[in-house]
């Protein structure tokens, strides 16, 4: 009997780790080398396109994405043709150096490929901003880009302090999403950062009725916030019709008050 109890231990403990692997969020990663241009900085910034698990530093492959642009000015600028390969937490990830020559306020946007995810039986899709101002600009911060899928800042998604409380509005195909989960994450780059248990490697909220969220960092550093819906198309996937998990991602930076 003895023998039995332990046998059903080990399995059940083994389910158990299973599970704990696969239950780790995604998150598509838009990382610029800068936030906030000066004067005084370099004119230049190098963009990092990736997709992993931030806060326990697990890669994952991100292929050449679908779409990646910057809109700027009233202008959409597409990217894709200037992405070159890179390496991210050891897996593919892909890097542009785009030169900042005008003020303005620089929203780097990406689409990707529909990746598959066995343990969730089915497809991810997050498309992925970041916001970059320059020279002073500080008009647009808010702006619609008009994705499927994205969350529209209510607070200015620069220029914050560790501990600020950033708000933003989940929406999909321009409508706002009630209650919307929204999964956040810290980028932990240098592995410094150690969550007391699993349950504070990601931690979850939900946005109110008007699909707006609330969060205030606990520290500086970079921060996604992934809003998850499922999309109202499938994706074949072994002769199979597979839903997709659509997220709508903002990275932010937070900086440490001085």
């Amino acid at each position: 009997m003895r023998v039995r109890h332990w046998m059903a231990s080990l399995a059940f403990l083994s389910v158990f780790a299973i599970l704990g692997t696969t239950a780790l969020a995604h998150f598509g990663m838009v990382i610029p080398s800068d936030t906030m241009v000066m004067q005084d900085d370099s004119r230049s910034v190098r963009v990092v396109l990736s997709f992993s698990h931030p806060m326990e530093g697990v890669g994952m492959e991100l292929e050449k994405p679908r779409v990646f642009a910057v809109s700027a000015n009233g202008i959409n600028q597409d990217l894709l043709g200037r992405l070159k390969p890179a390496k991210v937490m050891d897996h593919r990830a892909w890097t542009v150096d785009y030169p900042i020559q005008r003020p303005g306020v620089y929203m780097f946007h990406m689409e990707p490929q529909p990746y598959w995810e066995p343990a969730e039986d089915c497809f991810i899709i997050h498309i992925t901003k970041t916001v970059v101002t320059a020279f002073g600009d500080d008009e647009g911060w808010d702006a619609e880009l008009g994705l499927k899928t994205e969350i529209v800042p209510l607070a200015k998604p620069y220029g914050l302090y560790a501990g600020n409380v950033f708000q933003g509005i989940v929406k999909m195909d321009g409508r706002a999403i009630p209650y919307a989960e929204v999964e956040v994450e810290h980028y932990n780059r240098d592995g410094s950062a150690h969550a007391p248990t699993d349950y504070m490697v990601t931690q979850t909220i939900k946005a109110d009725g008007q699909g707006v969220f609330t969060y205030a960092t606990p520290f500086s550093g970079w921060w996604g916030f992934a809003a998850l819906n499922t999309a109202d198309a499938t994706v074949r996937h072994d002769g199979e019709d597979k839903a997709v998990e659509m997220g709508a991602v903002i990275w932010v930076y937070f900086h440490d008050w001085k």
